[in-house]
Order: structure tokens, then sequence, then C-alpha cells
């Protein structure tokens, strides 16, 4: 799939290891890559973007601004997109991952390029996306088009089928510590099999989002007609789905069958440290974080929403909770699922990347534990090196703040 999307943009029948230059379908930046961009932009003589309206700068990082700094980068951000005539997603929009497909901008068979490292989510719904460099984002800004070294492609077949109790968060997981961080790098991760086809858009975003955790270059799924619809339901743009050919290569072949899969966690401090979450069951925290782009959508919410109604958080542990976008916010308030969120104890950020990446809200203490939904686990990440960060799926998170504890979330669901 990778090979067919790279060559329609290229204008070339493009191979593994091949370097092109192909024109891009949507730029993106956030607020942490997008001021070196503009600086880079404007060393390079760069005077107009190639395409307003193919162009977007998204502030979450540090949002809303914890510090003069930021604030002033913020406000960077918006001048030029001001002057260039783009939109600027500003703060309490959205995390930038979630709002590029959820504000069709981005479709099936697109080239995408953006200045985060998990701009390869966008392959959930079947686009090759990939994250660049501020410089890169720079030249992409002025030229439309970006260089590319095709990837080559490793095949992830997925059997069986997903047991009660774990989720798309549990499967990524779970592949990557098979797989290894470093498994994968530089290829085109292709998931396939009849567990990912019954996986709706929230989880196919997942799983592509968590490619570059094991070194990739781009995750990837053939969309299904669910996708297809949801897509169109967000663009005036005609989709153009890319399917692999009967006959593609691939450098790696894995298959797995996830039929008696339990839920999954990642141990400090590396994302491929997996284990069986009941494994972990004497591990205490004091933090627990639903959000992120990994895992702060919708279906994400509600999930953790069936298993905290009528419970109450336990009384040594903060849960914070931070919706992907604002849309996502708003239909959690419509359905009830911030009500019962709060009732029984959580704290409701604006959406954001904040606490993911320690910019702020929520920084945990020195050797506090923290379970996590998010997609790195390193030393350092959420902003304090001394702290110890699990990685789970939004209902073993859900279950654990319960408990206070990192819980098995199968003995909390009906």
């Amino acid at each position: 799939m990778a090979e067919k999307i790279i060559s329609s943009h290229s204008g070339t029948d493009a191979r593994a290891g091949d370097i092109v230059i192909a024109n891009v379908d949507f730029v993106m930046g956030q607020d942490g890559t997008s001021p070196l961009a503009i600086k880079a932009f404007r060393d390079m003589g760069g005077k107009k973007v190639f395409d307003p309206s193919k162009v977007a700068m998204v502030i979450d990082h540090g949002a809303p601004s914890p510090n003069e700094g930021t604030a002033n980068l913020h406000r960077l951000m918006r001048d030029f997109a001001k002057e260039q005539t783009f939109v600027v997603y500003d703060v309490g929009e959205g995390v930038c991952h979630q709002l590029m497909p959820e504000r069709g901008h981005v479709l099936p068979g697109d080239l995408v390029v953006g200045a985060d490292s998990h701009t390869c989510t966008y392959g959930g719904i079947g686009a090759f996306s990939t994250g660049v460099g501020s410089t890169d984002l720079a030249a992409t800004l002025i030229t439309g088009r970006t260089w590319l070294k095709v990837p080559q492609s490793m095949k992830i077949v997925l059997k069986g089928r997903l047991p009660v109790g774990t989720y798309g968060k549990d499967l990524a997981l779970y592949v990557a510590g098979k797989v290894t961080a470093s498994g994968a790098t530089y290829m085109s991760c292709e998931y396939c099999g009849e567990v990912v086809d019954r996986l709706g858009v929230d989880a196919r975003l997942t799983l592509c989002n968590m490619a570059v955790e094991m070194g990739a270059k781009a995750g990837i799924i053939a969309p299904s007609d669910e996708v297809l619809s949801w897509v169109r339901s967000r663009s005036g743009r005609t989709p153009r789905p890319v399917f692999a050919d009967e006959d593609a290569r691939y450098t790696d072949v894995r298959e797995f069958d996830v039929s008696h899969l339990a839920p999954q966690a990642a141990r400090p401090h590396q994302v491929d440290n997996v284990c069986d979450v009941q494994d972990l069951s004497s591990v205490e925290i004091q933090q627990a974080f639903i959000g992120t782009c990994t895992n702060g959508r919708l279906e994400d919410l509600r999930v953790a929403a069936s298993i905290l109604e009528g419970r109450t958080v336990c009384r040594s542990v903060r849960l914070v909770v931070a919706p992907a976008s604002r849309q996502v916010l708003l239909a959690a308030l419509h359905e009830g699922i911030l009500e019962i969120l709060l009732k029984a104890g959580a704290t409701v950020l604006p959406p954001g990347c904040g606490p993911c990446v320690g910019t702020h809200g929520g920084v945990p203490a020195d050797g506090e534990v923290v379970v996590s939904t998010a997609n790195r686990n390193f030393r350092g990440r959420m902003g304090n090196p001394a702290a110890e960060i699990y990685l789970a799926s939004p209902a073993t998170v859900a279950a654990s703040a319960v408990t206070g504890r990192i819980t098995d979330p199968r003995g909390f669901l009906g």
C-alpha cells in the first residue's frame, strides 16, 4: 500500500529503497515544532505557503499556554497563519492527530506529512502519513512536496477474535512487545486480518498511532466501508482508497492469533516491555491518565465511563482525563459521559497534549507511578524522569483508578 500511494504522488514506480520527491495532500505542524518551521521558512526565503487550503497548525502541546515563552510562540503561529491565510486550530480545539482526520483534512489514499512523530496515526483511515522535522516541514510549506526514502513493508496479520475486555490499545501494545521498539525501523507496517477488519475508526487510529513506537515510518490499514463512510461525512473531497495487491511483496510478515489475548500493559521505561495486566496487580499507582492522540477518543471515554459509573476513584489516586478534541468533549457531554467521570472523581482538562508530553496538566511527583493511555513511557515522559509510567488501555486505566493498583478491567465489565 505504501509503494502504491507514494508512486501515485511521485509520478514514479516507487519501490522500497528508492528516494523520491512526492506531492503532499496535506501538511500539519503543532506548537512544539511549528515555531522552528516558521523560522526555517523565513530563512529559506519563503514568501507564501504552497496552498493555504492544504496547511494547518495546531496549538495543542502547551494549551492553554503554561508560561510566557509558550504564549509568545503561540502568538507567532497565529500571526503566521493569519499572514498565510491557513487555518490554525487554537487552544481547546484538540490534539493534532485527532483533528486532522476528524475535520476531514486527511482521506484514504492521501500522502500527508506532519511535524510530529505520531503523524502515522492517519494510516488508520488508509493514508500514508509520516512525521518530519521542522526544516522538512518548512520546505514542504514552500513547495508542496517532500522527499521520501520509500520504506520496506511489514505485514502484520491479526487473526482470531479479540476477547471481551481487550481493545485496540491492547493489540498495539502486544504487537509492540513482539516486534520490539526497533523491530520495524523505517518500515511501513500494514495491519490486516480478521481482527483488524472488525475494528472501528477509533481503534484503527490507535493501532497506527503506535507504529512509530516500533521504529516504523508509517502504519497503514486498508479502509473498510465504515471508514469510507466516516471520512465522506467529514470532507468534500472524494476518497481514493488504496489496497494491497494480491501479489504484494513484504520484507517481513508477522502473524498473531489474539483470540486469547489478555489486557496488556507496558512497564517503565520501554514501550516494548509488555506483559499481561494481571501480572502487575501488586503495583500501586498515584495517578491515572486517560487521553492523548492514542486513546482520548469517544470510544475510549465510553469504555472508561462504563467502568467508572457508580464507582469512585481511589482516595490515593488522581484521575486526569483530557478528551482528544472539542468535538469529542461535546459528544461526551451530550452522552452523559462527563458527568459519570466527574462524579467518579476525575479531573477533566481541556483537549490537548499537556499531560502526555509533560508540559503541564498532570506532571507526576518524584517516585510516583502513573498508568496512562498514552503511547510513550520512556524516562522523563510526562515531565518527571523520577516517575514511573505504565501504558495500558482506557479500560485498564479506569479500573486501576478505582482500585489504586494496576488492575485487569475484565472484572469490572458486565
